[in-house]
């Protein structure tokens, strides 16, 4: 199973191999990736969308990775930034991390590094939860990434875990598609696709049915709620 869960990264690439190739290989871990191929953009979307780590390009059209860096901390993002250069030189990292980067990755690099950088900035930047999460008799092993229901294991996908972790880190709460595709999607869903309606419904079928509660309910038009408390709310009934 792909180690990342329900974790959106904003990618800023100008070169469209490079960017291709680094998005392919992340979104196999099961992140979603955004991608920008210059410093604008790159600000633009950090600003309408909510990143948990952007890996920026030192060497950008339009205005470069350390302005990039320094214009999202002058407006109080505080989102993890990785930064990717060909320079090598320790004034260059020197320059990066005074702008405001969390770490520095010198190209080329093995795509195992980087992996495994951006897992380390993401643990740093996460807030602090236990090893296990339980509602009713559901536990969610957030350390391995294993499930149990009445303590029988749940065997589920990458994207079924991911969908189910957001579910449970946001228990009780009503989660339209949008919010849940901008989370364990990418920008590169299509809204007009009934994949989300697909995946809960596999979630269902796992994770529900032959159980006494059902943890999965739909309010028709609106989204999801994960909740063992099935009663309606506010006059519209969960199904």
């Amino acid at each position: 199973m792909a180690a990342a869960k329900n974790m959106r990264l904003l990618l800023v690439e100008d070169e469209p191999r490079m960017a291709n190739l680094v998005a392919r290989g992340l979104r196999e871990q099961s992140y979603a990736v955004d991608t920008a191929p210059d410093g604008d953009q790159a600000l633009y979307m950090s600003a309408i969308n909510t990143y948990d780590l952007i890996i920026l390009d030192l060497m950008l059209p339009t205005i470069d990775g350390y302005q990039v860096c320094g214009e999202l901390r002058r407006q109080k993002i505080p989102v993890p930034i990785l930064m990717l250069t060909a320079r090598d030189a320790v004034e260059d990292r020197v320059a990066g991390l005074d702008s405001g980067a969390d770490d520095y990755l010198s190209k080329p690099f093995d795509f195992k590094e980087l992996l495994a950088r951006v897992r380390a900035l993401l643990r740093r930047a996460q807030e602090v939860r236990p090893p296990s999460i339980t509602v009713d008799d559901l536990v969610l092993n957030t350390a391995n990434h294993t499930v149990k229901r009445a303590g029988r294991e749940i065997s589920l996908t990458a994207k079924e875990y991911a969908l189910l972790e957001f579910f449970v880190i946001r228990n009780g709460q009503l989660l339209g598609r949008q919010e849940i595709a901008e989370h364990v999607w990418d920008e590169n869903f299509d809204p007009m696709s009934n994949v989300i309606d697909v995946y809960v419904k596999r979630l269902r079928r796992k994770i529900d049915d032959g159980f006494r509660i059902p943890l999965i309910h739909t309010r028709r038009g609106e989204g999801y709620i994960f909740s063992p408390d099935h009663s309606p709310d506010k006059g519209n009934a969960l199904v």
